[in-house]
């Protein structure tokens, strides 16, 4: 899926891929992108099948947070993933959610 900038033809996310800088950075073998959320950040290594680490920092406390996927699986599964709006919501306004 393709989401334009506002008013252009400028591509500002593919997702999961986003096309400017996030709070979701993914580091893999294979180079290094941005992820639009973190359901997105945790798709890219998933879209790849590659190994990968999540870099983002905790929304409530502004703690650095790294994520590392190994084989399509969290290598330490702990803490909560928290989405704001619901799924059901989120093509009401992508770039908001």
């Amino acid at each position: 899926m393709l989401v334009l900038r506002l008013g252009t033809t400028e591509v500002l996310m593919a997702n999961p891929l986003s096309a400017i800088p996030t709070s979701f950075r993914v580091e893999t073998p294979r180079g290094a992108w941005w992820g639009n959320c973190i359901w997105d950040a945790l798709g890219i290594p998933a879209m790849l099948r590659t190994d990968a680490r999540v870099v983002t920092r905790c929304p409530d406390c502004d703690e650095p947070l790294t994520l590392s996927l190994e084989g399509g699986r969290l290598r330490e599964p702990t803490g909560v993933i928290h989405f704001q709006v619901p799924a059901t919501r989120w093509w009401d306004d992508i770039v908001f959610t």
